[in-house]
């Protein structure tokens, strides 16, 4: 006998999409003249309105049962064409780590399957685009093409969404043991229970309380694992108005061109290295930017038993240089794709001896082959002065520097034109526009002395 398969089933409202589908749908329907304005359920706006803040109530399931009997006699297939209108609007609203976990469980061997209460005629188009292989939803009966008011099947929602699964799973031969289940909905503790691996994910109220008690993990697909959120505010947000240059009365900063960093959309930060005080700097410029930056940072930082755990609530990707790993450059490709900001420093490391004072930079390609997968936009980031202020022989900065503070300039560049072919042509080029961001004096040969020499290198 064949081993079962295992699948993946996943709830659309606040769950797979950031709130709920139905506004959408209502709009599409009216658009394809299935309903006419002023003919839904009454106070719909209302529950839509409290449903998206606080999740499932059973006024609004009440609602979701009631439309049936508002769709009859209405066409299945104009119904079936309000659904594909209303499928771009919805992928709007995907969460934007919800299709990387998903494609994690297709790399697994996993099934992906939508489980709704929502019409199958109006979500089956969306299944379809985001490459669902199956839909477990409500389905209205039809008779000669229009609606008859009833429903065909039970209502999928709360016991009945778990008889659905189990119906489904019994003829795909799919072992719900091995499968997993997402959901933010209290309603869906029954599939969560039938399921061997159940997700809370953006947990209502009362779900949380009930995983809390289970043990069951809170997940979100809204931001990077590892990132709180408090009303909507990450530990960026709560940290930003904090960190500014007069946290750090022992340096003097310049800096420009923040504003090249786009307000959306996917961008990499690629930054020379010349110091531990380089984190300062480039926090200043986080800060600036006013979205939730991403960094990459050597597995040592994220090991220190406070300033990691920090690091990571701050969305912070550990390297481990040791594991060669590909996880970390998965992790960053993952926020990049949905649409975030990564900060990485291509040199890997703070170069030493004679290397420092190379006016060519050399990096590692992992910056342009993350723009290749993602399309991302590399913006240079030129670091100039850092260590003067805490060099690479120091165990700490130099905080006595308050009436006399060194210049720490730092400069954004425009993207970086690259062709995404060559991953050593591309990152020469990010290096050479990182070059062309520092002062003047970065490009000039120097011969260091053996005081700088040593500076350049950790102290013994």
């Amino acid at each position: 006998m064949a081993p079962a398969h295992s699948a993946v089933f996943v709830d659309l409202d606040r769950t797979l999409l950031r709130g709920a589908s139905g506004p959408v749908l209502q709009g599409a329907l009216m658009a394809e003249g299935v309903l006419t304005p002023g003919r839904g359920v009454p106070g719909d706006f209302l529950l839509y309105a409290f449903y998206e803040r606080f999740g499932e109530t059973t006024p609004f399931i009440a609602l979701a049962r009631a439309a049936a009997r508002v769709m009859r006699g209405r066409s299945a297939e104009e119904t079936r064409r309000a659904g594909k209108a209303a499928t771009a609007q919805l992928i709007d609203l995907v969460q934007p780590y919800a299709l990387e976990v998903l494609a994690e469980h297709r790399r697994a061997g996993r099934r992906l399957v939508l489980a709704t209460t929502t019409p199958i005629d109006l979500i089956d188009a969306l299944a379809v685009a985001l490459g669902f292989d199956a839909v477990v939803a409500t389905k209205y009966e039809i008779v000669d093409g229009l609606y008859t008011g009833r429903l065909d099947g039970g209502f999928v929602w709360g016991a009945g969404k778990r008889a659905a699964v189990r119906r489904w799973a019994s003829e795909q031969d799919v072992d719900l043991a091995a499968s997993h289940a997402y959901s933010d909905s209290l309603f869906d503790v029954p599939l969560l229970n039938l399921i061997g691996h159940p997700h809370p994910l953006n947990a209502d109220p009362r779900l949380a309380a009930v995983a809390l008690a289970r043990r069951w993990p809170l997940e979100y697909w809204d931001r990077a694992p590892g990132v709180p959120s408090i009303l909507g505010l990450e530990p960026y947000h709560l940290l930003r108005p904090f960190v500014r240059a007069e946290s750090f009365p022992y340096a003097r900063f310049d800096i420009a061109g923040v504003d090249h960093v786009p307000t959306s959309g996917p961008v990499l930060l690629a930054s020379n290295h010349r110091s531990y005080f380089d984190v300062a700097a480039l926090a200043i410029v986080a800060a600036r930017i006013g979205r939730p930056v991403r960094f990459m940072g050597k597995q040592e930082l994220f090991d220190a038993p406070v300033i990691g755990r920090i690091a990571r609530a701050l969305g912070g990707i550990p390297v481990d240089r040791e594991a060669h790993s590909g996880a970390p450059m998965r992790e960053a490709a993952a926020a990049l794709r949905a649409g975030e900001v990564v900060l990485v420093l291509p040199q890997g490391t703070i170069p030493r001896g004679e290397a420092f004072f190379d006016p060519v930079l050399k990096g590692k390609t992992g910056v342009a082959r993350l723009a290749a997968e993602t399309g991302a936009a590399v913006l240079p980031v030129g670091l100039w002065g850092t260590e003067q202020v805490w060099p690479r022989s120091s165990s700490i900065p130099n905080m006595t520097t308050v009436l006399r503070p060194p210049m720490i300039t730092v400069r954004v560049g425009a993207p970086v034109p690259m062709g995404e072919e060559d991953a050593v042509a591309d990152t020469q080029a990010i290096m050479a526009a990182i070059v062309d961001l520092l002062p003047d004096e970065a490009r000039v040969k120097h011969k260091p002395t053996a005081d700088e020499l040593s500076r350049t290198r950790p102290k013994q």
